[in-house]
């Protein structure tokens, strides 16, 4: 069984003069374990179905399940127990609360998630090399190095699908480079499905399949390796 499977589906909004089609009949089954790569331009309609699949946003029609059950839409607090359940995201611009350390972050979103761990915790920054940095605020450390905080924070509730919105794209390449093994190493050690969404296309050699979206449809869908 596919842990996602979306069916038609459609996320339409309504402008002025139009209406504009973001996702117009989309089609995607993600597997357990898969690290898919969302590549499209801007304006493709990658964050909108980034957003559908973490339930920010209900589609306007179409089917989505996640792990075989519906997946709640138009009912706020349904969708947030959904999220707070199942997803994982890691943001471009990190979104670490300055005033408390590392460490601080991470128990900060167990609590959230009703589970403060802090063995966990250290074990996760460990996990993404950040063992030694657990009591450094994050003004104190490289962007590098806060985006790995981002990642280790994701994990800290043991999400069943990580997402990532253009996670490198604050970063120069070399650091993308590093902070993407350091992502699939989590991914793989923690038995995490994850989708990314990028315009990077240097990103694909850490995928397992790469799926193209232009104008609200898919264009391809390949795997890799």
């Amino acid at each position: 069984m596919a842990l996602v499977s979306i069916n038609g589906l459609e996320r339409h909004y309504e402008m002025a003069s139009e209406t504009v089609k973001a996702l117009d009949g989309v089609n995607l089954e993600i597997m357990e374990g898969e690290r898919i790569i969302l590549l499209g331009p801007s304006g493709s309609g990658k964050t909108t179905l980034l957003n559908c699949l973490s339930a920010l946003d209900s589609p306007t029609a179409g089917n989505y399940t996640f792990s075989g059950a519906d997946v709640p839409k138009d009912d706020s607090e349904s969708m947030t127990s959904f999220r707070r359940e199942n997803i994982g995201y890691v943001f471009q611009f990190f979104n670490l609360l300055q005033d408390l350390t590392v460490l601080e972050n991470i128990l900060l979103i167990q609590e959230l998630a009703g589970g403060r761990d802090e063995n966990r915790a250290r074990n996760l920054l460990a996990l993404v090399g950040l063992e030694k940095e657990v009591d450094r605020f994050p003004a104190e450390i490289s962007g590098g190095q806060q985006q790995r905080v981002a990642i280790a924070r994701s994990l800290a509730k043991s999400p069943r699908l990580l997402l990532g919105d253009e996670l490198t794209g604050n970063l120069d390449s070399k650091t993308s480079s590093l902070v993407m093994e350091v992502l699939v190493r989590a991914c793989e050690s923690e038995g995490i499905t994850c989708v990314f969404v990028t315009h990077d296309e240097t990103l694909v050699d850490f995928a397992t399949r790469v799926v193209r979206i232009d104008s609200g449809k898919i264009i391809s869908d390949d795997r890799v390796g």
